[in-house]
């Protein structure tokens, strides 16, 4: 079967909202006016009101929202794809596995990946070519089997699914600049995909930090590129988002995709972009084109392809350049530059492409005020030693593998390796610490787990983060 028959077959059944093109490519265009961005006037204080707040409040003239409660002014964090912390992690980490070491400066103080698995299965080393080649199952129902409640022993060997190749470790030469950061920085080796399987089921935690739907078992109805996607049923929701809550306190936010514009573009012509001539496996859907799936926000209306909220990755150079980053940004490359395995991806290219966005926010007018980061949205079926945490009791579903988290910038401690046990809805409760006043405000996951302060430097924050 050929792409196009393929694709039309995968599409058959679906709903799809047509947009015109007028408007579609005058909200591609809109998505690119400056957004106001916190600098909270003559204070810089943590918590500083906004101008509006009262005749003794700080003049707070470029604030479009409240001032953040530390000196954190913009969040930036980029989602990789389907890799573990042993993958990365295990060859930088030098303690015993399974010696739980309490200390937290440098790699003697994280457990490196075993020699073997329990069954005795020695890592595959993950290069370029090796990734590109096969992609584990990492389906809920396989994951599941393989970690055999916790005793992490059937990755090699999981009925129908388990494989020598999904124990593995990145190729040291190619991920040198993570350790790099590892090392300048702080990482977390305890921090879980939130939900045993796929990618998009693990997304939808930064946006809800609760349940959703399972594996890829659903697809965002109506988002720019669903008429060249290849995911499952389209569905949409209304429950609240961070998105919403941000939004209700005027804190701008937004999404930074790769190749959104293209996509958005040729939709309105009622077309599919052609695959990017840099994009190894040619494809006219993913990994070449932007997938609208990977974008939690796309799955709801209120936050549906709107200037504010999605915008072209590109438009991030021009934002940095102006100064005008929103607060709270995500960040997600296109599907090859994401380090996915399969479909002939690169992890050198994942790798180069994070660095870059890295280095450009380090490099622009707001880096003394940003924090960022990098972690990936799931474990992609590969090994992990660590047994996850009990199941989550705010929507009674499984933890999956452990997955790499950096935290890179002025903020972060130094050198430090962090043991709380964290996971995306961590990340979307700092959120709710930093700009929205109180932490819980989904009533979901925010309510229970643990926020990201330990990856921080209190003194570079102003004040001691949760």
């Amino acid at each position: 079967m050929d792409a196009a028959a393929a694709r039309s077959d995968l599409r058959r059944g679906r709903i799809h909202a047509k947009m015109t093109s007028m408007r579609l490519l005058r909200d591609v265009l809109a998505a690119a006016i400056p957004l106001l961005v916190c600098a909270c006037g003559g204070s810089s204080s943590p918590g500083a009101a906004p101008a509006d707040a009262g005749s003794d409040a700080p003049q707070n003239t470029m604030c479009s929202g409240v001032c953040p409660a530390t000196n954190i002014k913009h969040l930036v964090v980029i989602v990789q794809e389907n890799h573990t912390f042993d993958n990365h992690f295990g060859a930088y980490c030098t303690a015993a596995a399974g010696s739980n070491p309490a200390c937290n400066t440098g790699p003697s103080c994280c457990e490196a990946m075993p020699a073997t698995d329990p069954m005795g299965v020695a890592p595959t080393t993950i290069t370029d070519t090796v990734l590109g080649s096969r992609d584990p199952d990492h389906t809920q129902a396989c994951e599941l089997a393989e970690m055999d409640n916790g005793k992490m022993d059937m990755y090699s060997n999981a009925p129908s699914c388990g494989a020598a190749g999904n124990i593995a470790a990145s190729d040291p030469t190619i991920i040198k600049p993570y350790w790099d950061y590892a090392s300048m920085y702080a990482i977390a080796d305890r921090y879980f995909q939130p939900i045993v399987g796929q990618s998009s089921s693990n997304d939808m935690y930064l946006a809800r930090a609760s349940y959703v739907f399972t594996d890829n078992n659903a697809a965002p109805m109506g988002a720019v590129g669903m008429t060249c996607d290849l995911e499952s049923t389209p569905v949409e929701y209304t429950d609240t988002t961070i998105g919403d809550l941000l939004d209700a306190k005027s804190v701008p936010w937004t999404v930074y995709a790769g190749g959104y514009a293209v996509m958005a573009t040729a939709v309105a012509m009622n077309t599919c972009p052609a695959a990017p001539m840099d994009c190894p496996a040619k494809l006219p859907f993913y990994p070449c084109l932007f997938d609208p799936s990977d974008i939690p926000f796309e799955y709801y209306p209120s936050s549906q392809d709107k200037p504010a909220n999605m915008r072209d990755l590109g438009v991030l150079t021009s934002d940095l350049a102006a100064g005008t980053l929103p607060a709270v940004v995500f960040v997600k490359g296109i599907g090859y530059e994401s380090e996915h395995p399969g479909v002939r991806d690169t992890l050198s290219a994942g790798v180069t492409w994070v660095t870059s966005v890295v280095s450009a926010i380090q490099q622009s007018s707001v880096a003394d005020e940003t924090l960022i980061l990098v972690t990936y949205d799931e474990g992609g079926g590969y090994f992990d030693h660590v047994t996850p945490p009990a199941t989550n009791t705010a929507d009674n579903q499984p933890y999956g593998t452990r997955v790499p988290l950096m935290a890179i910038g002025p903020f972060a401690k130094k050198n430090y390796v962090s043991h709380v046990v964290m996971e995306h809805s961590s990340i979307v409760k700092f959120i709710e610490y930093n700009w929205l006043g109180a932490t819980g405000q989904l009533g979901t996951r925010d309510t229970n787990v643990n926020d990201i302060g330990d990856l921080l430097d209190p003194t570079a924050t102003g004040t001691t983060v949760p």
